[in-house]
Protein backbone atom coordinates (compact mmCIF):
# COMPACT_ATOMS: atom_id res chain seq x y z
CA UNK A 1 0.00 0.00 0.00
CA UNK A 2 1.54 3.81 -0.76
CA UNK A 3 1.05 5.70 2.18
CA UNK A 4 1.75 9.30 0.34
CA UNK A 5 2.01 12.52 2.25
CA UNK A 6 -1.42 13.39 1.71
CA UNK A 7 -2.68 10.37 3.42
CA UNK A 8 -0.12 11.69 6.14
CA UNK A 9 -2.22 14.27 6.48
CA UNK A 10 -5.65 13.70 5.86
CA UNK A 11 -5.29 10.58 8.39
CA UNK A 12 -3.63 13.42 11.03
CA UNK A 13 -6.57 15.94 10.10
CA UNK A 14 -9.47 13.08 11.04
CA UNK A 15 -7.63 11.82 14.21
CA UNK A 16 -7.50 15.66 15.30
CA UNK A 17 -11.26 15.79 14.30
CA UNK A 18 -12.04 12.70 16.28
CA UNK A 19 -9.82 13.97 19.29
CA UNK A 20 -12.01 17.28 18.99
CA UNK A 21 -15.45 14.90 19.31
CA UNK A 22 -13.94 13.29 22.09
CA UNK A 23 -12.82 15.97 24.14
CA UNK A 24 -15.37 19.31 22.87
CA UNK A 25 -12.22 21.33 22.25
CA UNK A 26 -13.23 23.41 19.47
CA UNK A 27 -9.52 24.83 18.89
CA UNK A 28 -8.52 21.25 17.48
CA UNK A 29 -10.78 22.08 14.62
CA UNK A 30 -8.70 24.78 13.84
CA UNK A 31 -5.66 22.77 14.00
CA UNK A 32 -7.69 20.18 12.07
CA UNK A 33 -8.22 23.16 9.33
CA UNK A 34 -4.49 23.44 9.09
CA UNK A 35 -3.84 19.67 8.41
CA UNK A 36 -5.87 19.33 5.97
CA UNK A 37 -4.15 22.89 4.18
CA UNK A 38 -1.32 20.80 4.18
CA UNK A 39 -2.95 17.70 2.18
CA UNK A 40 -4.56 19.81 -0.18
CA UNK A 41 -0.24 21.11 -0.83
CA UNK A 42 0.40 17.78 -0.75
CA UNK A 43 -2.30 17.31 -3.65
CA UNK A 44 -0.52 20.14 -5.47
CA UNK A 45 2.92 18.52 -5.01
CA UNK A 46 4.46 21.23 -2.96
CA UNK A 47 7.30 20.07 -1.08
CA UNK A 48 6.99 18.51 2.67
CA UNK A 49 8.40 21.86 4.15
CA UNK A 50 5.93 23.59 2.10
CA UNK A 51 2.70 21.61 3.31
CA UNK A 52 4.58 22.45 7.13
CA UNK A 53 4.44 25.92 6.40
CA UNK A 54 1.15 25.47 5.25
CA UNK A 55 -0.29 23.32 7.76
CA UNK A 56 1.28 25.94 10.20
CA UNK A 57 0.29 29.09 8.76
CA UNK A 58 -3.21 27.94 8.10
CA UNK A 59 -3.65 26.19 12.14
CA UNK A 60 -2.28 29.11 13.45
CA UNK A 61 -3.98 31.45 11.62
CA UNK A 62 -6.98 30.05 12.34
CA UNK A 63 -6.60 29.17 16.11
CA UNK A 64 -5.35 33.10 16.33
CA UNK A 65 -8.21 34.25 14.52
CA UNK A 66 -11.01 32.40 16.09
CA UNK A 67 -9.49 33.47 19.72
CA UNK A 68 -9.17 36.85 18.26
CA UNK A 69 -12.89 36.99 17.44
CA UNK A 70 -14.18 35.04 20.71
CA UNK A 71 -12.39 37.69 23.17
CA UNK A 72 -14.05 40.62 20.63
CA UNK A 73 -17.28 39.73 20.55
CA UNK A 74 -17.75 37.89 23.58
CA UNK A 75 -17.88 40.60 27.03
CA UNK A 76 -15.27 39.35 30.10
CA UNK A 77 -17.46 38.07 32.90
CA UNK A 78 -18.35 39.86 35.66
CA UNK A 79 -16.15 39.22 38.99
CA UNK A 80 -17.29 35.90 40.56
CA UNK A 81 -19.17 37.53 43.48
CA UNK A 82 -21.48 39.77 41.23
CA UNK A 83 -21.90 36.67 38.66
CA UNK A 84 -25.42 35.10 38.39
CA UNK A 85 -24.21 32.16 36.83
CA UNK A 86 -21.98 31.63 39.31
CA UNK A 87 -24.01 32.50 42.73
CA UNK A 88 -28.31 32.26 42.28
CA UNK A 89 -28.20 34.17 45.54
CA UNK A 90 -27.18 37.37 43.23
CA UNK A 91 -30.57 38.97 42.13
CA UNK A 92 -32.83 37.73 45.05
CA UNK A 93 -34.87 40.01 47.69
CA UNK A 94 -34.26 40.82 50.69
CA UNK A 95 -35.82 42.79 54.17
CA UNK A 96 -33.26 44.73 55.48
CA UNK A 97 -35.34 45.86 59.18
CA UNK A 98 -32.87 48.24 60.49
CA UNK A 99 -29.21 49.30 59.90
CA UNK A 100 -26.60 49.03 63.04
CA UNK A 101 -24.58 52.07 63.64
CA UNK A 102 -21.34 50.06 61.82
CA UNK A 103 -23.55 50.21 58.97
CA UNK A 104 -24.68 46.63 58.43
CA UNK A 105 -27.29 44.82 58.78
CA UNK A 106 -29.31 41.56 59.83
CA UNK A 107 -31.31 40.12 57.57
CA UNK A 108 -33.46 36.67 57.12
CA UNK A 109 -32.33 34.79 54.00
CA UNK A 110 -33.55 31.03 53.12
CA UNK A 111 -33.91 30.14 56.80
CA UNK A 112 -31.35 31.69 58.47
CA UNK A 113 -29.51 35.31 59.53
CA UNK A 114 -26.92 36.60 57.62
CA UNK A 115 -25.15 40.13 57.53
CA UNK A 116 -25.32 42.40 55.12
CA UNK A 117 -24.17 45.42 54.13
CA UNK A 118 -24.95 48.05 51.42
CA UNK A 119 -23.58 48.27 47.98
CA UNK A 120 -21.41 51.28 48.22
CA UNK A 121 -23.16 54.32 46.35
CA UNK A 122 -26.21 52.56 47.70
CA UNK A 123 -28.71 54.93 50.27
CA UNK A 124 -29.16 53.57 53.90
CA UNK A 125 -32.74 52.89 53.96
CA UNK A 126 -35.52 50.15 55.39
CA UNK A 127 -37.10 47.79 53.46
CA UNK A 128 -36.63 45.33 50.31
CA UNK A 129 -33.45 45.33 49.00
CA UNK A 130 -31.51 42.83 46.02
CA UNK A 131 -28.98 41.02 46.93
CA UNK A 132 -26.41 42.48 44.71
CA UNK A 133 -22.90 40.31 45.44
CA UNK A 134 -21.93 37.66 47.70
CA UNK A 135 -18.40 38.07 49.49
CA UNK A 136 -18.06 35.72 51.87
CA UNK A 137 -20.67 34.94 54.08
CA UNK A 138 -22.02 38.58 53.82
CA UNK A 139 -24.79 39.67 51.51
CA UNK A 140 -24.11 42.68 49.95
CA UNK A 141 -27.55 44.64 48.70
CA UNK A 142 -28.99 47.37 47.58
CA UNK A 143 -32.74 49.11 47.79
CA UNK A 144 -34.95 47.50 45.27
CA UNK A 145 -35.89 51.20 44.11
CA UNK A 146 -31.83 51.79 43.55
Amino acid sequence: MDFSAATFWWVAAGAVVAAELATGTFYLLMIALGLVGAALAAHLGLSVTLQVVTAALVGGGATALWHWRRTVSQPSPQPVAQNRDVNLDIGERVTVAAWEPDHTARVTYRGSSWKARRQPGAPEVTGEHVVQAVEGNWLVVAPLSH
